[in-house]
């Protein structure tokens, strides 16, 4: 496909990046820390990490990895916590011994941890002290040499620090008891590893920097191995298109989304490090009101999230009346925007949301709206530089522009395959380099991507292709509705029908009947809910994504719980 979307770029984009402009993401890290070692770095829970601390913090980390621990270069270092100032500490010290990070969700279970130590080989694991009885739990199937526990209390001074700790333990019992033998407390930790010296460490932009798992929402997780190439590419191409509306050090972004995401992780974490922002870390932004109480005390000038989150935000009234003279910067990625929340985004805020599109293999970033943008135009934006889509058939031929079809991508940031699985590495990814995304999209004239839906999520219906992401955009515009999402579940008469789940606002009583006479005024025949279900909230993923397949799988059960029924009379 021709580069049809270079011509849109925004003035002073280049159509190229540099993916080799440095050797390491511990490169660019010291240069942020020396350049802004007086600024601050990270703010959490009201506590502050400069920069100069920071970098400290993470030397005598890397120390204590190297004298203590023995790990070298290639060795694989898991992290397990939600968003907190010893996330970036831990991750930037591991990154300078040459070790691999892992990243956990901490909301897995300990199944689901132990197939990810085993999988990935972990030799050292930080965990805050909420999920070390998981992992407690893991460590009776593997075998990590090494365990690191943390607790929220640890940077707060402290009285802060044993109140913080009360409130948790006994209070919230959000502090589960555990044990595990021989880990250590990272206070110790860094007070031992000041007193080593650290060794550093000859790191390649080929070599491995991360083994970050895609979530096993298609079966079992993979861990895609993105190099610091990768990385660095990626910071560089975000660098590049987000240039014309950040400035360097002036920055204060807002990271609701977790660390350990590759969205945030990027783009919070790494590239925002680069500028010399401030990133103000969010631990629990499924809290709504303390959420808004912490936005309400900084001047943030970027936010990225999810479409669930924002939608969230919009529907507390004390958000609405927060000041938002300093933003200059929305971001919406991780799951489609919908144009209804888009639009009362900018409303309130008199800033655009813009959407941005990516996966993890490819460290994520593939597409962004331009900068110049003025309204939500309901694509994920164009290819950024040194990147390149292309559209393909069932087949794997490139359709005519304007088709629909998978979504191909090709580029520096795009990862070098799957940890120790060739086979489903070949599967996704092209000899001459194109990763097959399983993303059915369009791009139009202007070089311009729409999503049109996952592939696996398609319903088809009598032979026609509904894409719920349609469905449930069109749903949204109606005013009593929430949330909503939409699957396809099996039917003997049409193959699949659309079933929709709608949360309803608070205080909102809908009617089957309303929605079905809504839905006729903006959907054609086929594409109707034929079911709906009312529910006062939906499953969501730990990011804020709403998971179909977890609807869908309940669907499936119901049926054959129903047919069982049946067979029995």
């Amino acid at each position: 496909m021709d580069k049809i979307w270079l011509k849109n770029y925004q003035q002073g984009v280049p159509y190229e990046i540099n993916p080799d402009s440095y050797a390491s993401i511990p490169e660019i890290f010291d240069l942020s820390c020396q350049n802004y070692a007086k600024k601050i770095a990270y703010t959490n829970l009201g506590e502050n990490l400069s920069y100069q601390k920071l970098q400290r913090h993470a030397n005598n980390f890397a120390s204590f990895l190297q004298s203590d621990c023995g790990v070298k270069k290639g060795d694989r270092v898991g992290i397990m916590m939600p968003n907190s100032l010893q996330y970036p500490i831990c991750m930037f010290g591991a990154l300078k011994t040459g070790a691999i990070i892992v990243n956990f969700n901490p909301l897995y279970t300990a199944d689901e941890v132990s197939h990810q130590i085993k999988d990935s080989g972990i030799k050292v694991m930080v965990v805050m002290t909420n999920f070390a009885n998981i992992v407690q739990e893991s460590l009776k199937t593997t075998a990590v040499e090494y365990v690191i526990v943390t607790g929220f209390g640890d940077f707060m001074p402290w009285w802060k620090a044993i109140a913080m700790n009360f409130i948790l333990k006994y209070l919230k019992k959000i502090v589960k008891p555990w044990h595990i033998a021989g880990a250590k407390l990272l206070p110790h930790v860094l007070t031992k590893g000041a007193k080593k010296t650290f060794q550093p460490v000859e790191i390649h932009n080929s070599d491995t920097a991360y083994i970050q798992y895609t979530g096993g929402t298609t079966g079992i997780a993979k861990g895609a191995m993105l190099t610091h190439r990768n990385m660095i590419a990626n910071m560089e191409q975000a660098n590049a298109w987000l240039k014309p509306v950040l400035t360097s050090d002036q920055e204060l972004v807002v990271t609701a989304l977790p660390l350990y995401h590759i969205f945030s992780l990027l783009a919070n974490c790494l590239l925002f490090m680069k500028l010399g922002a401030r990133n103000l870390l969010i631990t629990n932004p499924r809290d709504i009101p303390g959420f808004i109480s912490e936005l309400a005390k900084y001047p943030f000038t970027a936010i990225s999230g999810v479409n669930t989150l924002f939608n969230a935000l919009l529907n507390n009234s004390k958000f609405v009346v927060l000041d938002f003279s300093y933003l200059r910067l929305t971001l919406g990625g991780g799951m489609a925007v919908q144009r209804s929340v888009a639009e009362r985004w900018e409303s309130i805020t008199h800033n655009p949301l813009l959407e941005a599109y990516g996966l993890t293999e490819s460290s994520p970033a593939v597409c962004i709206s331009p900068m110049n943008l003025k309204h939500f135009n309901g694509s994920i934006g164009l290819p950024i530089p040194s990147a390149e889509v292309s559209i393909h058939d069932e087949e794997g031929v490139e359709v005519a522009l304007g088709e629909r079809g998978e979504l191909w991508v090709r580029g520096p940031q795009v990862m070098k395959g799957y940890w120790n699985r060739p086979e489903d590495t070949a599967k996704v990814l092209t000899e001459d380099g194109w990763l097959k995304t399983g993303d059915i999209a369009t791009v139009d004239d202007q070089g311009f991507v729409r999503i049109v839906d996952r592939v696996k999520d398609m319903i088809i219906v009598s032979g026609f292709n509904v894409y719920p992401n349609e469905i449930e955009d069109a749903l949204a515009f109606h005013p009593g509705i929430k949330e909503v999402v939409v699957v396809g579940i099996p039917s003997n008469i049409s193959g699949e029908t659309v079933k929709a789940f709608i949360v309803p606002k608070d205080g909102v009583v809908l009617t089957k009947a309303e929605i079905m006479s809504f839905s006729r005024e903006h959907l054609t025949g086929y594409k109707l809910p034929r079911q709906i279900e009312f529910r006062s909230s939906l499953p969501k993923s730990p990011v804020g994504k709403i998971l179909r397949r977890v609807l869908r799988q309940e669907e499936l059960s119901k049926m054959a719980e129903k047919q069982l029924q049946k067979k029995r009379l």
